[in-house]
Order: C-alpha cells, then structure tokens, then sequence
C-alpha cells in the first residue's frame, strides 16, 4: 500500500483554558477526497491550519505528502496548496496577474510561469476575464481564482476550507467538478465544509468533529447506517388494510388520514422483503411503498445534537 497523503496521531491545540482540538487521529490516502465535518467552532479549521504549517499544534504527530510537520515543514509547503475560507485574492492585481504573482513565489521561471497562469486561466473558464480585476467577478469566479492561484505550484494535496460557502448552486457544481477532476489526476483533497451534500457528493470518507474531537469516521454509507431514523412508509388502499398492516407488523405510527404506515427498518433488502412477506402472509395488500434511509445531515444530528448552520440557513 502507497504511504498515506495525510496521517496525524493525538494532535492537540489549546487557546489558553479553551481547548479546540483534544487528540484527533486521521488517516487520508493518496488521491481520494477527505471531509471534515463539523459545527462551527469544533476545531476544522485548526485542523487545517496545523496541517498546513500556519499554526504549530500543541502535542501529537503528523506527516503530510510524506513530510514529518515537526521536522520537515519546508517539505509540507512545498507539496500543499491551500484555498482558505477568505479569498486570497488581490483586487489590485488583474486575474492574470494575481496568477503571475504566485507564479513568481514559487520560483517558477518566467515563461514557465505565464504558462503555467494561461494553462489554468483557460482551465477555470477565465480568459475572457484575465486582464479585469477580481473586484468585478461574482462570487464563483473568485473563487476559480483562488483555486487556480492554490494550483499554480502543481501541489500534491490541497486544503480546502469550505470552499463553496456563499456560492450560488450552479457555482457550487462547477466547484465539484473542479474537484473531481483534480482528484482524478490523483490529487488528494482534504475538504472542510458545512453542506452536508457537498460531503456526500464529494467524499471517499469523512470524520466528524465535536468539541475537538472525532466523534465518527467513515464513508457516507457507513456513516448513514449508523445514524437513526430509518423507515419505510406503506400506503395502503383502504382503512380496513391500515389496520390489519398495523396488528401484523405491530407498529403504532400510522397515518389515518393518508392511509399510511410508517415501519422503522435499516433499509437493507433483507428488512423489506420480511415486513412485505409477513404482509403477503396475512394477504393485506399494499398500494405502495417508499423508504427513507438517514442522510447526513441525520448523522450529524445524531452525533452532535444539532444540524450544520448551513442547514440551518436553508430552513429559514
């Protein structure tokens, strides 16, 4: 097995008596997408800051694109990019030069670097924009920028700290396209994010942050089944039907009105050929049936007693 694009064993990060992260472990292979989710203040983007060198952490271990952070920083810089949650982009500089700049700091020579500045203006659909300064982009133009800016030194793994926040929908699917893409090419990218589909879209696996500390890992699916919440709902063709359904299988919740019945299950094809068999067994008939299985936005409630703010601002 290939050495893994990010490990980190106990890291620990304290501000004063407030501590943000109390000995996390994780573990990212190369060239799959990583989420870390986590309600504001749990410590992602402390976690990202440390792993990138911005900030030291306190105790614990951690190697990024096989480089040790306490010993061989220069290492991880140099094999990283990082798109943070606030642009880094300068409104002086035109799109082109802001590229041209990052070119220049990381010593790209001076054709290599146009080139490489034209290669990714073309890549973000910037072109047309690349002698006009940012402070006439929307919202996910800057944000091509900013990504192609994190780009420029070709780098191994990528940090993004909630990349999409603030995007408009069709934004946000460029931006996951972009993603795959880079990950295709076998870039590895560690993704924090408050839009629980952006992480079930995008993510191999992801680990839940709570009051500095991994409270789950997983894929979506492994963490989906662990989260409660699971059942199908029956709907049947008479009230007589509901009833019987409802001594058969045993189960109060039911709807009078919409002739429905709601059944917990794990949504597995084993649990819903047991309840339609047990049905067909008392021949009660069956109009239709839907399941709901837990999504993530059930995980995280259930692992940390409240939705995402993002969640929270679709509700309002």
């Amino acid at each position: 097995m290939s050495h893994p694009a990010i490990s980190a064993t106990g890291l620990r990060k304290s501000y004063g008596d407030k501590v943000v992260l109390d000995g996390i472990d994780l573990h990212v292979p190369t060239g799959t997408v990583f989420s870390l989710l986590g309600p504001n203040g749990a410590g992602k983007t402390t976690t990202v800051n440390i792993l990138s060198t911005l900030i030291t952490a306190d105790g614990g271990a951690a190697t990024v694109a096989g480089a040790d952070l306490a010993t061989d920083p220069d290492g991880i810089r140099s094999a990283i990019g990082l798109t943070g949650q606030f642009s880094a982009v300068d409104n002086l500089l035109t799109g082109e030069e802001n590229l041209f700049l990052m070119a220049d700091l990381h010593h790209l020579p001076r054709r290599a670097g146009r080139r490489r500045a034209a290669e990714l203006l073309d890549r973000f659909e910037l072109t047309e924009v690349a002698k006009k300064k940012p402070a006439t982009f929307s919202g996910g133009m800057r944000r091509k920028l900013d990504l192609a800016m994190t780009l420029i030194g070709d780098p191994k793994v990528i940090f993004l700290d909630e990349p999409t926040t603030g995007l408009d929908p069709r934004s946000r699917r460029t931006m996951w396209q972009i993603i795959r893409d880079l990950v295709a090419n076998g870039v590895t990218i560690f993704l924090t994010t408050q839009y629980l589909d952006e992480a079930d879209q995008l993510a191999d696996r992801i680990a839940v942050l709570d009051g500095g500390r991994i409270v789950a890992q997983g894929t979506p699916d492994e963490l989906k089944h662990r989260a409660p919440g699971g059942h199908m709902q029956l709907r049947f063709p008479d009230s007589s039907a509901l009833r019987l359904a409802s001594r058969v299988l045993q189960v109060s919740t039911s709807d009078e009105e919409g002739l429905a019945l709601r059944v917990p299950t794990d949504g597995t094809v084993t649990a819903l050929r047991a309840v339609l068999d047990r049905l067909e067994a008392e021949a009660v008939a069956v109009d239709s049936l839907t399941v709901h299985t837990p999504d993530l936005d059930d995980v995280f409630l259930s692992l940390t007693g409240h939705r995402t703010e993002a969640t929270k601002e679709m509700a309002r």
